[in-house]
């Protein structure tokens, strides 16, 4: 009897959960992404700014599938899906399958914003973030030479939009760099006029979390000397300067968005109904309507739970990911799965050295015991061990010298979006 073939598109978490859950099923497991590597995402801004090496949140997918029996990686993109035909179209031709996992993430959402979207920098790929490390280092560079005193400050002024877990990790982050590291590097400058500005247009930072939790992490980042902006949005940029919604300017060479996400552009192609931010409508064992054999996970799948629908975040993606695996196993089994539940085990952000903010199970953490868990916990995930051990190491040395060893500036030529 011939295998079935299992596809899975995108070796993010969801991919890489479903992957595992399937090796050694029996099938014959297809693991498709653009990239080689799965990449941690949530420390894709430590990268940025200049705590770890891009290669230690980052794993090649063919090591892991050298342990996952029946497994064979392809890299290519995706370009369309032919649910009709059950086949594939790719960069590199038309792949078939019996199964299919789709799971290609999620992509920046500026939402309409052209001139934004054409100067701002983003967190989603590895690139992006040694692009973004790169053109903050070069504007302290820049700014040693800048005779102007407005136009070196703007050079030495960066804003963060979103004030969600990436934009206050990043925001802190930022303000630790310049205040006990670059501070250092350039002596000749008065880094203390910097400025790190986290623009959210709510009123309150990390809107998912408790009221309590999103208040203190706004009176440490202040506390940091970071300017944090409540109820406002930003309406324009050009490279030089951020325009607010209420007409007030910012001298800025740097913009950052992490202020939304949308499916990825893979979702636009599937003749399929959509739900807002161009998410796949999915029954409640994840297939796709009228397609019981193609599964929709993380960030692509709209699901409602209780009212609410499941949020784009890396536990949905996991458990999604597990459940379409043992859904498929299940099936070719002749037994049939109960619908995906997702089990919400809390959410944290980290805000700087010894403080942070957890909500889980019913209870609050805040400060040094909350930091400690998000750090547990984030070198738990990560996979490698060669990966969990440097970037503990790394951690361990700055949180004892203050330093971040990365301060490469690896491109000279400046980013032009």
């Amino acid at each position: 009897m011939q295998k079935k073939r299992v596809v899975i598109v995108g070796m993010g978490f969801g991919g890489v959960r479903a992957a595992r859950a399937l090796a050694g099923s029996g099938c014959d497991l297809l693991l498709i992404d653009r990239n080689n590597f799965h990449l941690f995402q949530p420390l894709l801004y430590q990268v940025a700014s200049a705590g770890l090496e891009q290669e230690s949140i980052a794993q090649p997918i063919r090591a892991m599938a050298r342990q996952w029996p029946g497994a064979r990686f392809t890299l290519t993109e995706v370009r369309a899906v032919d649910l009709a035909k059950r086949e594939l179209q790719t960069d590199t031709g038309c792949i078939p399958y019996d199964y299919l996992i789709l799971g290609a993430g999620s992509a920046t959402n500026f939402f309409g914003l052209g001139t934004v979207q054409q100067h701002a920098f983003d967190l989603k790929e590895l690139e992006d973030a040694e692009v973004l490390r790169n053109h903050i280092l070069q504007a302290f560079e820049r700014a040693v030479c800048e005779p102007d005193p407005a136009r070196r400050r703007a050079l030495m002024t960066f804003v963060i939009v979103g004030g969600g877990p990436t934009g206050v990790e990043f925001a802190g982050a930022l303000i630790e760099l310049v205040n006990f590291v670059l501070a250092k590097d350039y002596p000749e400058l008065a880094t203390h006029t910097a400025r790190v500005v986290l623009v959210e247009a709510m009123d309150r930072l990390l809107a998912a979390m408790p009221e309590q939790l999103g208040m203190y992490t706004l009176k440490k980042l202040r506390s940091m000397s970071v300017e944090v902006l409540l109820n406002a949005q930003v309406v324009d940029a050009d490279g030089e300067r951020v325009v607010l919604h209420d007409g007030a300017v910012i001298p800025a060479h740097t913009l950052v968005w992490s202020a939304g996400v949308k499916a990825a552009p893979l979702a636009e192609t599937l003749a399929v109904p959509h739900a807002r931010g161009g998410r796949i409508p999915v029954e409640p064992d994840l297939s796709l309507a009228g397609y019981p054999e193609v599964f929709v996970t993380g960030d692509m799948a709209w699901l409602e739970q209780e009212g609410a629908v499941l949020p784009m975040t890396a536990p949905v993606a996991m458990q999604m990911g597990i459940y379409a695996a043992r859904a498929i196993i299940a099936r070719e089994q002749g037994n049939q799965l109960p619908p995906f539940q997702y089990r919400d085990k809390g959410s944290m952000a980290t805000i700087g050295k010894n403080a942070a903010v957890a909500s889980a199970f019913g209870m609050q953490l805040r400060g040094y015991p909350a930091w400690l868990a998000w750090l547990m916990l984030h070198v738990y995930y990560l996979i490698g061990f060669r990966n969990r051990i440097v970037v503990l190491l790394n951690w361990i040395w700055y949180y004892w010298f203050h330093e971040r060893q990365v301060r490469l500036i690896t491109r000279r030529k400046q980013h032009e979006a």
